[in-house]
């Protein structure tokens, strides 16, 4: 019995990965697919404009970028309309996703969110680390975690949630809502010792902010991948090989370049 139960799974993997990578599915498999990801006939995908990294708005107000031009191209091989679904922090794709009103969530993979949302492999890597004062007498990435520093944190971002699992000394303060900048203007506003962010947009203030300084180094790899709410396996499934075939064949390469930002091709799933 367990042999026939093997033997079945991996006749109904192959052609979920075929699907994936663009090639047609049986009927049966595509119906099960789309019940997962596109219950509603659309696919629901949440956008994050709080990540600049991964998505911008054009000169419409729409969305343009990395995480666009995936999704985009995963309607294309599903055959269904896109709905994009803007947000402007990763806190708020999540509520949205536990709750069901979107299919696709481009978000961090953290442990907390594991238990919502099911997640591919990521897709690209994206570093988080500090901004301090340039007279700051913090240097190292290291020398944060002490008594009496406070870290300024966007609500609900992936950093949030990994410092929350692994500062022991320091002080996290969060930003009431997160995304954007909204850690750094809590930093400069209570003059904190330390702001917490992805390296690019802390990057792209500093450039224009001469009082502060990016430290080299980093605290964390954060791991960007697709996801979609807990239990829709086969749609799990799908995005899983999705993200491998785009990975391998230099669609994410495009579409970070054609985004014109700086990021990471997450190595193959093991």
């Amino acid at each position: 019995m367990r042999t026939l139960l093997v033997a079945a799974f991996m006749l109904l993997a192959v052609p979920v990965e075929a699907m994936a990578q663009g090639t047609a599915p049986p009927d049966v498999m595509k119906e099960v697919v789309l019940k997962d990801l596109a219950p509603t006939g659309r696919l629901r995908v949440a956008i994050n404009f709080g990540n600049a990294v991964l998505a911008q708005r054009d000169e419409a107000g729409g969305p343009r970028g990395i995480t666009p031009d995936l999704a985009t191209e995963l309607g294309r091989r599903l055959g269904v309309p896109v709905e994009f679904v803007p947000f402007e922090a990763a806190g708020k794709v999540f509520d949205a996703a536990k709750a069901g009103a979107v299919d696709i969530a481009f978000i961090a993979i953290e442990p907390m969110r594991a238990a919502e949302i099911e997640f591919s492999a990521p897709y690209v890597i994206i570093e988080g680390t500090y901004m301090v004062p340039p007279g700051s007498p913090l240097k190292e990435i290291a020398d944060v975690d002490k008594p009496g520093i406070r870290i300024a944190v966007g609500l609900g971002s992936a950093y949030d949630l990994y410092l929350t699992r692994t500062i022991r000394n320091a002080t996290i303060v969060r930003a009431a809502t997160g995304g954007g900048h909204a850690m750094i203007e809590l930093f400069v506003r209570d003059k904190l010792e330390v702001a917490a962010g992805v390296r690019q947009q802390l990057e792209v203030y500093a450039k224009d902010h001469p009082e502060v300084r990016i430290m080299a180094g980093h605290f964390q790899e954060i791991a960007q991948a697709m996801g979609t709410p807990k239990g829709r396996l086969a749609g799990a499934s799908y995005l899983r090989a999705f993200v491998e075939d785009v990975k391998a064949n230099g669609f994410v390469a495009e579409a970070i370049k054609r985004a014109g930002q700086a990021a990471t091709i997450a190595p193959p799933a093991k």
